[in-house]
């Protein structure tokens, strides 16, 4: 092939000859250099060797990128290379691929603590109770919206602060400076979130994405353990054995049934107050007296028993539910139809039951009683178990609680039987002390609110 000392000019006049897909060129000072144009109209400097007998090409760049005399250079380079038996393509694979584990280790280190949080969240969702979940997205949320309830925006949760930092600077410094801030106005809060974001930490140490981010001591060092908040049971939040008459009848007589049943059902089976309101129809087996119910724990819900005065309230509220309102209530051009909660709401974004609170606060009042929270009618019922000599074990799997014990974690396996033997039990001497006699006594039976 012939070949021509490279000029400028020599290589801007290069064409690719016509009916071609490529030309080349060839200097006669660096052995192996070549120019090559493409049909296309597009030139390169190239590199042309032999290695083991096999001919071998390889791209230098672009003449616009490169000077006649750094293109000899780098093919002077590349010919010593392939004279030593080094095939140069392997040599800029290892180099493209150093240069992207250089590439992912800076995108590694620069991630934020929102994205990382972001994706932790969607990985293990499908893992956790609805409960969890939302506990997860609260308190690392923002803030700023509108309240769905009342007026105002809502409160940044406490990670919300975290959420700008890269997350290699999450050290066992800034977790203690975040948990001394955070700590002030909502210890309980923040001692929860303390807890979500040791399992994010942990959660992060398995991932080969976040892997050695995380310095290992975030949540670890002396100074972190002792600005934890300490949780401690709250005081007073639970009825006496002396009030439940006086809460039963108050409760009884609230005007809307659906709060009414709603009220005593959290009393009767010391559910958490959204797992009751999420109850659904399909999930009442009326015939073998179970509810399942969602569970914060268990992330396909528990079993529980449904002791017959609660199980009479809901035939009621069933029945009504199942009543056409005197007033058509319809969203759009749907037709009305049964709800499928029990605990329904015509006024809520979902359907179901909101906001109970305020008819609860008004029926302690009536009845003279101490404020008693919603989450307090659950601490009750575990309370006023004691009063039968209920087993511990018994009270703990009705209302979702995990195990304490070795042998109720991998021994003890109640069946629904057993359990609806103790939770007749505690629903017969509540209605006892309450002085309700019959499940349709008095004020139990149930009224239309339009």
């Amino acid at each position: 092939m012939a070949k021509v000392s490279f000029t400028a000019a020599r290589v801007d006049a290069h064409q690719c000859l016509p009916g071609s897909s490529q030309s080349f060129l060839w200097d006669s000072r660096a052995p192996g250099l070549g120019l090559r144009a493409t049909a296309a109209g597009t030139k390169s400097y190239i590199v042309q060797g032999k290695l083991h007998g096999r001919t071998v090409r390889v791209t230098i760049g672009d003449p616009r990128n490169w000077s006649i005399d750094k293109a000899r250079a780098e093919a002077h380079r590349l010919q010593i290379l392939l004279d030593a038996g080094k095939d140069p393509r392997e040599e800029r694979a290892e180099q493209r691929a150093a240069d992207e584990v250089r590439r992912a280790e800076a995108r590694r280190r620069d991630v934020t603590f929102g994205e990382a949080w972001d994706a932790y969240v969607q990985a293990r969702q499908p893992r956790w109770s609805e409960r969890h979940y939302r506990d997860h997205l609260q308190h690392a949320d923002a803030g700023g919206q509108p309240k769905k309830r009342g007026t105002g925006r809502t409160v940044p949760g406490p990670l919300a602060s975290l959420r700008p930092l890269k997350l290699g600077s999450l050290t066992g410094e800034h977790v203690a400076q975040w948990l001394a801030t955070e700590s002030v106005a909502r210890p309980t809060m923040v001692a929860l979130s303390f807890r979500l974001l040791r399992g994010f930490i942990r959660w992060t140490s398995d991932m080969p994405a976040y892997r050695g981010v995380v310095p290992a001591d975030a949540y670890r060092t002396r100074s972190v353990k002792e600005l934890v908040p300490r949780v401690k049971a709250k005081e007073g939040d639970v009825l006496q054995r002396e009030q439940l008459a006086a809460w039963f009848s108050a409760v009884r007589q609230i005007r809307n049934p659906v709060i009414s049943v709603y009220l005593q059902a959290l009393l009767l089976t010391g559910a958490r107050r959204e797992e009751m309101a999420a109850l659904r129809w399909a999930n009442v087996d009326f015939q073998w007296r179970s509810l399942r119910i969602a569970d914060k724990v268990e992330a396909g819900g528990r079993v529980i028993p449904l002791p017959p005065y609660l199980h009479s309230l809901l035939r009621e509220l069933q029945r009504l539910n199942a009543m056409p309102p005197v007033v058509a209530h319809t969203r759009g051009n749907t037709a009305w139809e049964p709800s499928p909660w029990v605990f329904a709401s015509r006024t809520s974004a979902d359907g179901k039951l909101a906001e109970p609170r305020i008819a609860h606060t008004h029926a302690l009042s009536a009845a003279g009683l101490p404020h008693v929270s919603l989450h307090g009618l659950r601490r009750s019922f575990a309370t006023l178990s004691e009063w039968v000599e209920c087993p511990t074990g018994v009270v703990a799997q009705i209302q979702g609680h995990k195990p304490s014990a070795i042998a109720e974690k991998h021994y003890v396996r109640r069946p629904l039987d057993l359990l609806r033997k103790w939770h007749d039990m505690i629903e017969a001497w509540m209605l006892e002390q309450a002085a309700i006699t019959s499940s349709l006594d008095g004020g139990a039976s149930l009224r239309v609110v339009n």
